[in-house]
């Protein structure tokens, strides 16, 4: 349904989407019929961010679609820079005004400067060229050659919106377009605004590699101190605590700790074993073999004893020199001597009662000697456990120590790694010089193809849009009341009928009704309407003869209304009384000229017979003023009189002033039976009148519901005959 609307809306304003659009062509192409050609330069330029044969550093870095990305944006700024196309606009006008054949002719400004200021022009173009500096605004002279620069089109603003760069798709291409009146200027520009970027952002970027050489070089230098600083600490802590391998020494120590452990162990149970060893021996000798023994090796033992002891101590020189060979020689002398004279004992015996048992006083003999040696090595042993360990624990403080050192030389010495290798890397990257290339150069070439016609295509497409456009704001924004549909919708209470807008001036309501021979369509069908009105009103009436005839606000139509009803209700032979109540604006009054006034009739000046005439529709008109029905007369006077009037005619219709006059509408209202609702189409229900809305909706049944008026009927063919 609102599409529908919205459509018979753009048939409503069909003329304005034709002529608009037709007046927008018609313009169009008077302005662009003398534009001049255009011609288009093209040139192009190699980055080598994506293209690998040209990378020999950051390959992995800018393999990253997102640094390739922010590379490409980076090169695009810096080649739209102020100072680029200042130098550029410098350019430009040095070769127009020295040049026989200038790219553009001379624009007034210029044609305005003698030779004096136009050398002097040339000079400051010249200077900033040189010095590759922008025309400072603040300074009347140089603002006055910008003044120039703009007049030719020349200025940083003027180039900007007509040079185009951008990466093509996603290769190594940068493409810089310019179009202008002139090929050749098109390809002067291309040309010149590469070659100027190129010279800007290699001085930039050497500019920027040569600082951060420098920089890196010094850190690279006191990195290094601070490593050597760092290594001389260790090596003089070490020479200074005679540390010269701390790993190691700790490790030989502990070796020897647990070497001479094991051997500690092993003499203690060597001691334990031949003690037993020897004491089994004894318990196989009686005290009489022991003491003919002892008495008769005095002798032989305490040569034995003496070569002990030697043996001892050469046992204890052994152990002290870490087993060494020259010590173990001495030992195994000694026990030689030892064994040859134990050997002498056993001779001795051959003669003696005990020679069966020799053999036991050998082994006894043997046992003694090596648990004495084994008893020997024990304090030795033990000592020297004693005196690694003491040596061991002189080495534990320094290991904390010299590990903080080694710490602080790693630390250092990666530091100075790391700032060499960007040291080295910086300057391989400033041999190596900007990868820019420009791979393709700009040409003077032809005309491109005119866009007059677009031109005037587009606008009458825009100005076509456009209007379609804001007729729809117009509809979706548009609240008012058009149709019978859009007021029942808007205020859920019933429609009756609409009316046609009608000029009031023009109409004599007799006449309508008495002339069936009208020729005028839009009176025809409000007399057919006000028909229908009245059919269908007299079946909300329901027997009821008072309905009062209001509206939300004034100048709805409301007495026009009435007085179609009057004559709609006499051509069914119906007794009509039609009551002025607007004592505001007595437009019934003034219409129908009646002698008879509701006033003289209250204050019973007037009878009913009088008010009463041969013609079927009475008129009881007002004298007008500022005044209500109730202040005029009290309500239980009226009443009365109001139901006698009922009982004399068939119907009554009252024009009761309009809703926003508050208690001089509603007092007319309480009096009726129904009430009927006059709207005025194209009008909004706003918030004041939602109010009165809401008031005719709380009569209930009490309303007979709406009518439509001022409909503007343009179809005739629908319009009811």
């Amino acid at each position: 349904m609102q599409l529908s609307k919205f459509i018979k809306l753009l048939y409503k304003r069909k003329y304005v989407l034709v002529v608009v659009p037709t007046v927008a062509v018609i313009i169009t192409y008077f302005l662009v019929r003398k534009l001049p050609d255009s011609f288009r330069s093209h040139a192009r330029i190699s980055t080598g961010l994506v293209d690998q044969s040209q990378q020999i550093l950051n390959s992995e870095i800018l393999s990253q679609e997102l640094k390739i990305q922010q590379g490409f944006s980076n090169l695009i700024e810096i080649l739209r820079l102020k100072k680029t196309f200042d130098q550029l606009s410098y350019r430009l006008i040095i070769h127009d005004l020295t040049d026989k054949k200038p790219y553009r002719p001379a624009s007034k400004l210029v044609k305005q400067l003698n030779p004096s200021a136009r050398a002097h022009a040339l000079d400051v173009y010249r200077e900033k060229l040189a010095k590759r500096e922008s025309l400072s605004l603040w300074d009347s002279d140089q603002n006055g050659l910008n003044m120039v620069l703009a007049s030719m089109g020349y200025d940083e603003v003027s180039l900007q919106k007509k040079v185009i760069t951008y990466r093509v798709g996603n290769s190594d291409f940068i493409d810089v377009e310019f179009e202008s009146e002139n090929p050749f200027l098109s390809a002067f520009v291309v040309n010149t605004l590469i070659s100027e970027f190129f010279d800007y952002y290699g001085n930039y970027i050497k500019n920027n590699q040569q600082r951060t050489t420098n920089l890196l070089d010094t850190l690279m230098k006191q990195k290094y101190e601070v490593m050597s600083e760092k290594m001389q600490e260790l090596r003089d802590y070490k020479i200074k605590n005679r540390v010269l391998n701390l790993n190691e020494q700790s490790r030989i120590l502990f070796s020897q700790i647990t070497d001479f452990e094991t051997r500690l162990q092993a003499a203690k149970k060597d001691v334990a074993a031949y003690t037993a060893g020897i004491d089994g021996v004894n318990a196989k000798f009686s005290p009489s073999e022991r003491k003919y023994l002892e008495s008769t090796l005095v002798d032989i033992n305490l040569q034995i004893i003496g070569t002990r002891e030697q043996l001892r101590l050469a046992t204890a020189e052994l152990i002290k020199s870490n087993y060494g060979a020259k010590q173990k020689a001495k030992q195994d002398s000694i026990r030689k001597v030892l064994e040859d004279q134990i050997q002498q004992t056993t001779e001795r015996l051959i003669t003696s009662p005990l020679s069966s048992k020799q053999s036991l006083i050998a082994q006894r003999i043997n046992t003694e000697l090596q648990r004495d040696i084994a008893a020997g090595s024990i304090p030795v042993l033990e000592q020297q456990i004693k005196e690694l360990n003491q040596k061991f624990d002189i080495l534990v403080p320094h290991e904390a120590t010299i590990q903080n050192f080694e710490r602080g030389v790693d630390v250092a010495g990666r530091e100075y790694l790391d700032m060499q290798n960007r040291y080295n890397r910086s300057n391989l990257e400033s041999s190596v010089g900007i990868s820019l290339r420009q791979v393709e150069m700009a040409m003077p070439g032809p005309p491109i193809p005119s866009k007059k016609m677009l031109l005037v295509a587009l606008s009458g497409m825009v100005s076509f849009v456009f209007c379609f456009v804001t007729l729809f704001i117009i509809f979706y924004l548009d609240n008012s009341v058009q149709n019978v549909q859009d007021l029942a919708n808007q205020t859920k209470m019933p429609v009756l009928s609409y009316l046609p807008f009608i000029n009031t001036a023009m109409l004599d309501l007799s006449e309508v009704w008495k002339n069936q021979a009208h020729t005028n369509r839009k009176t025809i069908a409000f007399k057919n309407l006000i028909r229908s009105l009245r059919f269908e009103l007299e079946r909300e009436m329901d027997g009821k003869r008072i309905v009062a005839v209001t509206s939300l606000v004034q100048e709805e139509g409301k007495s026009l209304i009435a007085l179609g009803l009057a004559f709609a209700y006499s051509m069914v032979n119906k007794k009509v009384l039609l009551i002025d109540g607007n004592f505001d604006k007595p437009t019934i009054t003034e219409t129908t000229n009646t002698p008879f006034y509701l006033e003289d009739f209250l204050k019973n000046r007037i009878s009913v017979s009088e008010i009463m005439n041969d013609t079927k529709i009475s008129v009881l008109g007002n004298r007008g003023a500022d005044i209500s029905l109730f202040e005029f007369c009290e309500e239980n006077i009226v009443k009365p009189k109001l139901a006698y009037l009922r009982d004399m005619f068939d119907i009554i219709i009252i024009e009761a002033p309009a809703l926003d006059k508050l208690n001089k509408s509603r007092e007319w209202i309480v009096l009726a039976d129904k009430v009927l609702g006059v709207f005025q189409a194209g009008a909004t229900i706003r918030q004041h009148r939602k109010q009165n809305v809401a008031y005719l909706e709380r009569l209930g049944a009490g309303f007979a519901g709406w009518v439509l008026n001022k409909v503007s009927i343009n179809r005739l063919e629908k319009v009811p005959k």
